[in-house]
């Protein structure tokens, strides 16, 4: 009965997250933190973060990666299932209702002045999120000095993995500098799946489409803008499925519905292969997601009983939290257009900072400000 009650929970809370999570992965962490941390105390803040740490340094949607993972540490494997499911099924099946109407009527909607209300707060979201989780990862001069030096190192252009492995080892670095002498013991690489490109041989582009994206699910680093390169590269360059006109309205219906930004891929298979594409290409790219959290839940708890291992999370976690603050300033200086803009991300802080407001209702009331843009066309 126990386990039935949490799988309820799990799902109730993972479809509500997965129909009002705006902003790519790091809204989307936030607002998990917030409802399984703060709100509902299933998961301690430290191991929250050494999750996150964890998820980082794997191939996958992190966002995706991280809902399941919850779910597993909630409720074991049924609860996995369950919380990624429940968590991608809002954004698939809206995904599929503006990709039938594009396909129908060839554009889509406006959306720009709505979203012009929901984008300040997401920003707001991320950065108080990382203010709030680097309270508890900052905890001495080292975590501090990585943090900083993963900033600047993000602000400048590095790829995010790199600065995450780099963090890393920097932890690492110190560790032994502290402990000169500890003598090292194994360390646990993360294997990277690849899939050969043999799926291009194949006469039936449905195949060759199902097995692209999960070749790149059980790649991908780095995200949605990631995901999109290399679609940019094969599918729209190279065999020449979409146009780029159909990639940069596909980048827009990812930034337009909830859920992870990856969900866009359910309007490209749509594009390509109609209802059969979409479903199959959305199930190939988040496959290898849960296949990865369900071997990664075994290990992390081991990991975490090796002092080794800590240093190495506590200086991955420094290096998650300098990628939220770099991820949230290049979001506020893309985004705050106007003094209206400005008004509102002030607002959200505020209200988020000293109310703790649900974000959810932050965004939803984020929407109804750009709506009523739009009515009055103020």
């Amino acid at each position: 009965m126990k386990t039935k009650s949490r799988l309820l929970d799990l799902a109730q809370l993972f479809l509500k997250l997965g129909t009002v999570g705006f902003g790519g992965p790091p809204a989307l962490i936030a607002m998990m933190e917030i409802e399984m941390v703060q709100k509902r105390q299933w998961v301690k803040r430290e191991y929250f973060m050494d999750m996150l740490a964890a998820i980082n340094l794997v191939p996958g949607p992190n966002a995706v990666e991280m809902a399941i993972y919850l779910g597993y540490i909630r409720a074991g494997i049924p609860g996995l299932l369950l919380a990624g499911i429940c968590f991608l099924i809002p954004a698939t099946l809206i995904t599929l209702l503006i990709a039938y109407y594009y396909q129908s009527y060839g554009s889509l909607p406006q959306a720009q002045v709505i979203l012009s209300g929901i984008t300040p707060l997401i920003i707001a979201i991320v950065l108080t999120s990382g203010y709030r989780i680097g309270k508890s990862a900052l905890k001495n001069p080292q975590t501090i000095v990585i943090a900083i030096g993963c900033f600047i190192a993000a602000l400048i252009g590095m790829n995010g993995m790199i600065v995450i492995l780099i963090a890393g080892i920097l932890g690492l670095i110190f560790y032994f500098i502290n402990r000169r002498n500890t003598t090292p013991i194994w360390m646990l690489a993360f294997p990277i799946i690849q899939l050969k490109q043999c799926m291009f041989i194949l006469n039936d582009r449905l195949i060759q489409l199902s097995l692209y994206f999960l070749k790149i699910g059980a790649i991908l680093f780095g995200g949605g803008y990631v995901l999109f390169a290399y679609i940019n590269y094969d599918i729209v360059a190279r065999y020449h499925w979409l146009t780029e006109r159909q990639l940069l309205d596909a980048i827009a219906v990812g930034q337009i519905t909830p859920g992870p930004v990856s969900s866009a891929v359910t309007f490209i298979g749509y594009l390509i292969e109609g209802l059969p594409g979409a479903i199959l290409s959305t199930i190939a790219i988040f496959l290898p997601s849960f296949l990865i959290v369900l071997l990664l839940g075994k290990i992390l708890p081991r990991l975490r009983k090796s002092p080794i291992a800590q240093s190495l999370l506590d200086g991955v976690n420094s290096g998650v939290v300098a990628l939220i603050f770099a991820v949230g300033l290049n979001l506020l200086h893309n985004s705050i257009i106007d003094v209206g803009t400005a008004i509102i991300f002030l607002l959200g802080i505020f209200v988020l900072i000293k109310y703790r407001l649900d974000p959810a209702l932050l965004i939803l009331s984020g929407g109804l400000i750009g709506l009523t843009k739009l009515i009055f066309k103020i």
